[in-house]
Parts: structure tokens; C-alpha cells; sequence
């Protein structure tokens, strides 16, 4: 058959239709790949040490606004630049990161308080303390596979002996990722919602709503490693009224949405403002502002 005859390409059947998949490539060859599109590589040596650390197809990603219609990229492109907007990329992500701690480990506490003194340590359980959207059994599938995931941890384990595997919602929130605790509080009522958005933030509980989705969203492309240089997110989040931008999709936008979430806007300036500032000035010869979703005014906006 085909599949026996073919020792180096690799043939995958998909219904009626065989397609067959591209041969692994050495480091070399995937540098030759780069170079024939017209990559200028100045210390080889160099770029094949990346391309040891780096796999060839997360950072060719990275090439994608320098693309031609016909895959050659833009004359003057050079593997160092790429290579500068890569590692910008990553320290980005090391930044938003501990931001987004701070934001997460907030509103785990907020929802935590709140639902404790509204409805009991324990009601987090009984599905009537929910919208009509909430779906109680899987959510109850979600806790009690938690649970069981996390039983060699002392703060649980503790829990399981001294209280029968009673756990209160502050202990629950601990176990919860930050997609399910998005989850958890859309599914509140909506005078929950309400009370609790105006209580963090002084905000509409549509937009906390929408601004916590694309926390979860933004948290998960920065804890995978995944791109935020030239890329799009998909979900555009909810723009606060009076706000002078429209908010879009991209990672600028996001920043704005920590912004609004973040929990001690005295301090934002600092955490944030200022080691941003110094990121792009420090990785301003390699990137172009515009890739990242920033208009002219960006300063004002952020601060």
C-alpha cells in the first residue's frame, strides 16, 4: 500500500480523501526554508541555537506580517528581528501574567465573601441560588472532578478529614479555574451580578461579564505561550460608557480590560504603565506598535 511505500511522509486518510503530511525537516533545513524565502540570517550558528530551543513553527508565526501573497516575506526581513519581536512576545506575557494574578486572586476573594454571606458557606450547592442558564449538574461534575484532583493537597485533604468533604465556597473558589469562575458568576442572578459588579468596580455587571470572559481568554494565551504579536482574540470586550476608544480584539484592548479590572488602581501606574512603557521602548527597534492593537494615544488611554 501507500502507506507501507512511503517511509518518510507520513499519509493521513480524512473520510474518502488522503492527504499527506509534511516531512520532518532538520534544524538546517528548516533555517535553508527561512533563508529561500528570503530571511536574511546574519549569525547562522546563532539562529540554529533558536531553532533548538524554539520550535520552527511557533516562531515562523512570528514572520506572519512580514508575509508575501506568494510565502516569500518582505524584503529586509531578518531572522534577529524576528527573533527580538518573539522575545518581546514573551515578556509580555511574563508581564500580563502577574497582573492577571492579581485580578484573579481578587475576584476569587470578592465572589467568595459575597456568596458566603448571601447565600451560606455551603450554597453554592443548592441550584435554586442560580439563573435559568446555569447547568447545576455539570457544574457539580466540575467541583466534585476537582476535588478529586486536587485530594493530596493539605488544604483539601484537610477538609476531607475534618469535615466530612464539606467544602465551603471559600475553599471552593481555590479549586475553580479562572473559566469557571467566570462561569460562576454569570450564572448568578442578576441582582447578585449587579451588586457585585458595582461593589469591585464601580461597573455594570454586563460589562464585568464580558471583561472577566476575556480575562480567561487572555490568561490562557499567556500561561500556553501563545502568541499575542499580530493576532486577533476573537472576542471583543464590552467598551465601559464614556470610555473615549472603542475597544477591539486585540492584545492592546485586552490591557485595557486590566485595567479596568484591576483591583487597586492606585497602583496600576506602576505595575503595569511603567514596565510596559520600558518593554516597548527596550524592543522598539524590532516591533511596530500598530501590531499590537495601539493607536497614537495609547498613553493617555492606559494611564
Amino acid at each position: 500500500s501507500d502507506l507501507e511505500t512511503r517511509p518518510v511522509a507520513v499519509c493521513m486518510i480524512i473520510g474518502n480523501l488522503r492527504t499527506e503530511v509534511k516531512k520532518a525537516t532538520t534544524f538546517e533545513e528548516q533555517l535553508e526554508i527561512m533563508k529561500r524565502r528570503g530571511c536574511i540570517v546574519e549569525d547562522e550558528k546563532k539562529a540554529l541555537q533558536v531553532l533548538k530551543c524554539v520550535n520552527y513553527y511557533r516562531l515562523t508565526a512570528y514572520f506572519l506580517p512580514y508575509k508575501m501573497p506568494d510565502d516569500r516575506y518582505r524584503e529586509g526581513t531578518t531572522f534577529e528581528k524576528i527573533y527580538r519581536i518573539y522575545d518581546f512576545d514573551r515578556r509580555l506575557r511574563n508581564l500580563l501574567l502577574m497582573i492577571i494574578e492579581r485580578i484573579e486572586l481578587y475576584f476569587r476573594a470578592q465572589i467568595a465573601y459575597y456568596h458566603a454571606h448571601r447565600y451560606g458557606p455551603l450554597g453554592y450547592l443548592n441550584e435554586e441560588n442560580y439563573n435559568k442558564r446555569h447547568h447545576h449538574d455539570r457544574f457539580i461534575a466540575h467541583i466534585e472532578k476537582a476535588v478529586k484532583n486536587n485530594a493530596q493537597q493539605p488544604f483539601v485533604a484537610h477538609y476531607i478529614q475534618q469535615y466530612d468533604a464539606q467544602f465551603p465556597i471559600w475553599v471552593i473558589v481555590e479549586l475553580l479555574t479562572v473559566g469557571e469562575l467566570s462561569t460562576f458568576y454569570d450564572d448568578l442572578p442578576r441582582a447578585d451580578k449587579k451588586t457585585l459588579a458595582r461593589n469591585c468596580l464601580q461597573t455594570t455587571d454586563r460589562n464585568l461579564t464580558s471583561w472577566l470572559i476575556c480575562l480567561t481568554k487572555l490568561r490562557n494565551y499567556c500561561a500556553h505561550y501563545s502568541r499575542l504579536y499580530f493576532n486577533k482574540f476573537g472576542t471583543v470586550p464590552a467598551t465601559p460608557l464614556g470610555f473615549s476608544y472603542r475597544l477591539g480584539d486585540r492584545v492592546f484592548d485586552y490591557i485595557l480590560v486590566l485595567k479596568f479590572l484591576y483591583p487597586e488602581k492606585s497602583a496600576w501606574e506602576k505595575d503595569c504603565c511603567e514596565p510596559f512603557e520600558r518593554l516597548l521602548e527596550e524592543y522598539s527597534d524590532a516591533i511596530d506598535l500598530a501590531h499590537l492593537g495601539m493607536p497614537q494615544n495609547y498613553s493617555e488611554l492606559l494611564n
